[in-house]
């Protein structure tokens, strides 16, 4: 499961409790480091990088492990997912703040509403059915923790845009996220150079991540007045927009800055699902495409 010990990292950094059981720039680096090298990659590739969006999600419930293993039957490397943190501490992957919409919650839980995350132990969201909502090859699905998501990426051999995701809800996020991160071997310089991209929607989330770890690739979730790009650009390597809200001439505006790490800034693209805007968003020259059906889209872009 690839469980490497970075001890200094996680005096550091420690945080995140046990794992849930599962059932059957403009202102550039003194030097390249760790995130050029995983920008580099993505610049050098045939064409935009796919990021599958909590998981392969329009095949499998999203951000559960079956919709992982789908992305990975796809052959697509990278996995976008969203991390929250339970009552008790545990980071768990679930989009939204309440486990409502994906789980039965409400059946197990009916005195419980709204049925916030940050309300439930790890243990009680481990008694819900993820899966059932999307289908019934699904029932009996769990909401993952961290720990294993990443585990399970490690053994698919796949990377990770992992969403820091509403981070005002709680507190030290970050450094919890780091801390599991750590301890479970993510935070090595294969992953960090090659595996792992940390974003928001929090401008202040993404700068704490930047400034506890350096290091590591990041990208914030939004579309910035072009005017305010040079102060994104201080902390950030990559700029993430919805695919409606940017054309050709923003993206150029992004590449012409410097990220974090002194390489040309990014642009990741959300959620494209379908040829027409696929191909649009191609010429726009973004870098990634960030899609819930990551087989229409690359099928799309094969073609002429």
């Amino acid at each position: 499961m690839h469980r490497r010990t970075v001890a200094l990292a996680l005096a550091v950094l420690a945080g995140g409790a046990g794992a849930l059981a599962l059932p059957a720039t403009a202102q550039a680096a003194p030097g390249p480091g760790a995130a050029d090298a995983a920008s580099a990659a993505v610049t050098a590739s045939a064409g935009p990088t796919l990021f599958a969006h909590r998981g392969a999600s329009a095949y499998a419930p999203e951000n559960t492990l079956a919709a992982v293993d789908r992305a990975d039957a796809m052959g697509i490397d990278w996995v976008e997912n969203d991390v929250q943190r339970t009552k008790d501490g545990e980071l768990v992957i679930v989009h939204d703040d309440s486990l409502a919409r994906t789980t039965n919650v409400e059946q197990l839980f009916p005195d419980r509403a709204p049925w916030k995350i940050k309300d439930f132990t790890a243990a009680e969201i481990n008694t819900l059915d993820a899966g059932s909502w999307f289908g019934p090859a699904y029932a009996g699905a769990r909401v993952p923790t961290l720990k294993q998501y990443l585990n399970r990426l490690d053994d698919n051999k796949q990377k990770l845009l992992m969403e820091v995701k509403n981070p005002e809800m709680y507190p030290g996020i970050e450094k919890d996220v780091l801390g599991v991160l750590a301890q479970e071997g993510w935070l090595d310089g294969d992953h960090v150079r090659r595996k792992l991209v940390v974003q928001s929607f929090s401008a202040d989330s993404v700068r704490t991540v930047h400034t506890l770890r350096a290091d590591l690739t990041t990208g914030f979730l939004g579309t910035p007045a072009v005017a305010d790009l040079p102060k994104y650009a201080a902390y950030t390597d990559r700029i993430n927009p919805q695919h409606g809200t940017i054309d050709a001439a923003y993206v150029q505006a992004v590449h012409r800055l410097k990220g974090a790490h002194g390489r040309r800034l990014q642009v990741n693209t959300w959620t494209v699902d379908d040829a027409v805007n696929a191909k649009k968003v191609r010429g726009f020259g973004v870098d990634g495409i960030i899609t819930n059906k990551p087989d229409v889209v690359r099928d799309a872009l094969r073609r002429k």
